[in-house]
């Protein structure tokens, strides 16, 4: 026998080095049970787009026997975001800590029982930013749902597997709610229909409140008709209903913040409208001037963002009083479980809950006269036909883990534009217009407080006509501004084996 031969006999006989081997043995299967567990993880996240923290099923009220007529949403199924009531589940608004300090609902919130009774089925909750309190769908706890539109993008919050789930179909609608945009920037962001009603219509009985005076319920569709049934159930509105005539208003200053060519977007509105009776022609506004002009209390603001930044615009002070208005209501509501319970979250969203934890805000009631003025001038100016188009965000949705601090002049404008529904408290539906450089075109219909029905008919009225002036906008061209029929036949016969 060998030296080295006996060397191996000796090392066999050696009980400390079978122990070493043998716990060498166990890290490699304790290794690759632990790969395995992650690729089973991310296999069911890209299977519903991480969108979803719990997943049940609530079945719809039983249906009416023959002859009665179907419940209006039958067949359909939603979900609904993390801070709406389930009976005997923990609402968990979006943060482990925030459920783990709370107990299980004792009624399910109103405006899910609503969509029971008419024939709906509820298939879980939803991911959203913790608190509420954020605009781009990240969310610590539960991790970032998946944007199916644009997956290496943000989905946009705080209702971001609302609108993941929506977008990706797992869902026909979906429930959320809306205090700073938190619908119509994740529909915007995922391609999607996005309704804000009218504050104040909808109920919000078991629904946490994040700020009362801008909250709302809404809803996310990818489908129009869809989107005009769940709004009038969840209103109660008639559906039958005479036709105005309408009155469209583009705001030219809020489309030169767009990203996006003009031909994308007012273009394909005006060609909409002409071929649709019982539209005027579109008329084109200042509304930023409007707003200085009818909300008076408004410039004691700007006088007050001007000291601290140079040519701050009205709608950049519109708003900071939104903002501001968050702040402090949602101090009024959560100061005493943020300091007795000190979550940990998001670093963006750690930064805005204690700011406004920390903020003592004086001249409160300078800021319900904003509302108040606000209201009153989006009524004078669209009064009871007309409709305000406007870009839903100017930017198109953020790279994931990209360092905020580079956004700052990204958030001011999502939130100039989305501040006009949520102080005025009107209604806004925000409607996919195709796409620019590969990310989803939103444009937004806003009416004035109690329009929501006016507007739902007219989104659902212009829709067909909207998209088909989108199509035509991917088709090729010549130089001189004809289609190409060479071009055309081509595309038409590659579409075939598509």
């Amino acid at each position: 026998m060998s030296f080295s031969d006996r060397q191996l006999s000796k090392l066999a006989s050696n009980p400390r080095v079978w122990v070493v081997i043998g716990v060498g043995l166990a890290g490699i299967l304790v290794l690759a049970e632990v790969q395995r567990r992650r690729i089973r993880a991310k296999s069911s996240v890209n299977e519903d787009f991480g969108a979803f923290v719990a997943r049940f099923e609530l079945l719809p009220f039983p249906q009416p026997p023959p002859p009665a007529a179907r419940l209006p949403l039958s067949g359909l199924t939603f979900a609904i975001s993390d801070n709406i009531d389930v009976k005997n589940y923990v609402t968990g608004y979006g943060s482990t800590y925030w459920k783990r300090t709370h107990k299980a609902a004792e009624i399910t919130a109103m405006a899910v029982t609503t969509m029971l009774r008419n024939g709906s089925t509820c298939k879980g909750k939803t991911v959203m930013d913790e608190l509420g309190f954020g605009i781009l769908g990240e969310n610590r706890s539960y991790g970032t749902p998946i944007n199916p539109q644009k997956p290496s993008h943000v989905p946009g919050g705080s209702s971001s597997g609302s609108a993941a789930a929506v977008a990706a179909h797992l869902v026909d609608f979906a429930l959320g709610t809306d205090t700073t945009g938190c619908i119509r920037l994740p529909s915007s962001f995922c391609g999607i229909l996005g309704f804000r009603p009218s504050h104040g219509v909808v109920s919000t009985i078991g629904v946490l409140p994040n700020s009362q005076s801008l909250d709302t319920v809404g809803c996310l569709a990818s489908d129009p008709s869809v989107l005009h049934r769940v709004g009038h159930v969840l209103l109660q509105l008639n559906f039958l209903e005479p036709k105005k005539t309408r009155s469209i208003i583009i705001a030219d200053d809020l489309f030169q913040l767009s990203k996006v060519p003009i031909q994308k977007t007012v273009h394909v509105v005006r060609k909409a409208t002409e071929k649709l009776s019982g539209y005027k022609t579109p008329k084109h506004m200042n509304f930023g001037n409007y707003i200085a002009s009818n909300v008076p209390s408004l410039k004691r603001f700007c006088e007050e963002s001007r000291n601290q930044q140079n040519g701050i615009s009205t709608m950049k002070a519109l708003s900071s009083v939104m903002l501001i208005l968050q702040r402090y209501e949602f101090k009024t509501n959560h100061e005493e479980w943020i300091r007795s319970v000190k979550p940990k979250l998001g670093f963006d969203i750690s930064n805005r809950v204690w700011a406004a934890i920390n903020t003592t805000q004086e001249n409160v009631k300078s800021l319900y006269k904003v509302r108040t003025e606000m209201r009153a001038a989006l009524q004078s100016l669209l009064k009871d036909d007309g409709i305000l188009v406007i870009p839903t965000v100017a930017d198109p949705p953020i790279k994931l883990n990209t360092k905020k601090g580079l956004f700052t002049e990204v958030y001011d404008r999502i939130h100039a534009l989305l501040s006009i529904a949520s102080l005025s408290g009107g209604c806004q539906v925000a409607v996919p217009f195709g796409s620019h450089d590969g990310c989803p075109i939103s444009v937004s219909f806003i009416a004035s407080h109690g329009a929501d029905k006016f507007l739902l008919d007219t989104v659902l009225d212009m829709y067909s006509s909207l998209q088909e002036e989108v199509g035509t906008l991917q088709l090729p061209y010549n130089t001189n501004g004809t289609i190409d029929a060479a071009e055309l036949l081509k595309e038409k016969v590659c579409s075939l084996y598509r």
